[in-house]
């Protein structure tokens, strides 16, 4: 028996409860405003139920193993034994503990948590459908409504997630036992991260971009330290292919790719993981009704209010567009509920942080060098590598290096880019300094603790001056 529809009012309907929706419901819980947060799945999203919290966990554990039986040069003799399945079992753990705190603090701060699948009926009213037979439907009515339904990873023709041996990234991480070879479309963030998993675990990799580098966007200095260690891993690349198919062959399966000239190239495995990009979820929300508009790739545009161009009407995280990033989603959850709540606030990007978990790692905030020159800047370039660290080298990882970009006239710290141990870390520092306004001297003259990969830093920064220690001046 269906249950009949159910009409219920709030002042803030939030659709979707990622990083960028349940902080969105929890800032205007604080704010005395009545929330709803519709979430069709698992409350925490894409990002802490699937991608960011269980990839990560699954970098450390397979860091470890690696480390372990890897570590003879500082006389550690080990053959660390993995049983994925019980990895599995402790990156899900982790991921619980989180989603519930996650619920927690909704309910604290007095949101409304609703479970199904929202579109819009109308400029001011929703239907939400609940999953599960017999469970009906209700309709909310709402002031205002923030869209936060993320993003879902990109399918390529020929390469269906539905069949057995084709994985996204949320089934790569979910596997029960490690496969013997694996071929990853894509040698973006996600097919990088994922490929210095299977790796350490001992899957024999290949990875196949239809582009001519690993991290596409990210300065090749940059890049090349990731390429070399997965290459020390035993990870096999084949740049300027596009995965065309595949077909199930002996024990495994055959993935076809094509270059540029129409040459066909085949490579074995057990399993294919397609990681060549993420799509907003934009489709299921019936968005025409309400008035609101998308661009052809399907994201929302918005202002600096988190606006779209029906006023009363937001969109935070992966649906607004690039970058495609957690923390940019809470940002602007934060200032979607303090606009709604007539507080003064504005989005402000110019410190937005990026971080790949590579082996090593990537970290970079702001202007590039050419980035700056485009913007009429007289950039200072400063750079410091771990190499000559001491902590750098007391850890075992010494690889890369940390720059900073700042105006020359003026000293005011633009950007910077680091590429080794920590840096999803270290580059918090340079964020911070972006956005409070910060120059090379503030930096250079702040105190760091020694032995740090933290001094790396205020090397760099004594480096653009002139007058770095530890390192040749420029």
């Amino acid at each position: 028996m269906v249950v009949g529809d159910i009409s219920t009012g709030t002042d803030v309907l939030v659709i979707g409860a990622g990083p960028g929706g349940y902080v969105a419901a929890i800032r205007a819980g604080q704010l005395d405003l009545d929330v709803t947060l519709v979430e069709k799945d698992a409350f925490g999203g894409v990002c802490l139920n699937y991608g960011c919290i269980p990839s990560k966990a699954m970098i450390t554990a397979s860091d470890l193993a690696h480390e372990a039986g890897d570590a003879e040069e500082m006389g550690i003799y080990a053959d660390p034994e993995v049983k994925l399945g019980e990895m599995v079992g402790w990156k899900d753990g982790v991921v619980d503990q989180l989603t519930g705190g996650v619920e927690k603090l909704c309910k604290a701060n007095g949101v409304e948590l609703m479970e199904g699948r929202a579109e819009f009926a109308d400029e001011n009213t929703a239907r939400v459908v609940h999953g599960g037979e017999g469970q009906g439907s209700e309709t909310v009515e709402f002031e205002h409504a923030i869209v936060s339904t993320g993003s879902r990873p990109i399918e390529i023709p020929g390469f269906d997630f539905g069949d057995d041996p084709v994985l996204d990234s949320r089934q790569a991480l979910d596997l029960d036992e490690v496969p013997e070879s694996l071929v990853i479309v894509g040698a973006g963030y996600i097919g990088m991260e994922l490929a210095g998993v299977f790796a350490k675990l001992g899957t024999d990799v290949t990875v196949v971009e239809m582009l001519d580098s690993v991290l596409p966007g990210y300065e090749d200095d940059l890049a090349r330290p990731v390429k070399k260690k997965a290459e020390e891993l035993g990870i096999d690349f084949h740049f300027g292919e596009a995965a065309k198919d595949w077909e199930e062959s002996g024990d495994g399966i055959t993935v076809r790719t094509e270059n540029a000239d129409d040459e066909i190239s085949e490579f074995g495995a057990e399993k294919v993981l397609v990681a060549v990009g993420r799509s907003p979820v934009t489709d299921t929300l019936e968005l025409e009704n309400a008035g609101v508009e998308t661009n052809d790739a399907g994201f929302i545009e918005t202002d600096d209010r988190a606006r779209t161009n029906q006023d009363h009407i937001y969109a935070i995280g992966d649906v607004a567009g690039e970058p495609m990033l957690a923390h940019k989603a809470s940002k602007e959850g934060t200032v979607a509920a303090e606009v709604i709540a007539g507080e003064p606030s504005a989005l402000d990007y110019q410190a937005v942080p990026a971080a790949v978990f590579t082996d090593p790692e990537i970290g970079t905030v702001g202007m590039t060098e050419e980035e700056a020159e485009e913007n009429g800047f007289e950039p200072a370039v400063g750079q410091f590598p771990f190499r000559a660290s001491g902590r750098a080298l007391t850890t075992g990882h010494a690889d890369g290096f940390v720059r900073i970009v700042a105006d020359e006239p003026s000293g005011f710290i633009l950007g910077a880019q680091i590429v080794g141990p920590e840096a999803s870390e270290l580059i918090a520092e340079l964020g911070l300094a972006i956005e409070m306004g910060a120059t090379l001297e503030d930096v250079a003259m702040t105190i760091h603790t020694h032995p740090t990969l933290s001094e790396a830093v205020m090397e760099a920064a004594e480096n653009a001056l002139g007058h770095a220690i530890h390192t040749l001046n420029r």
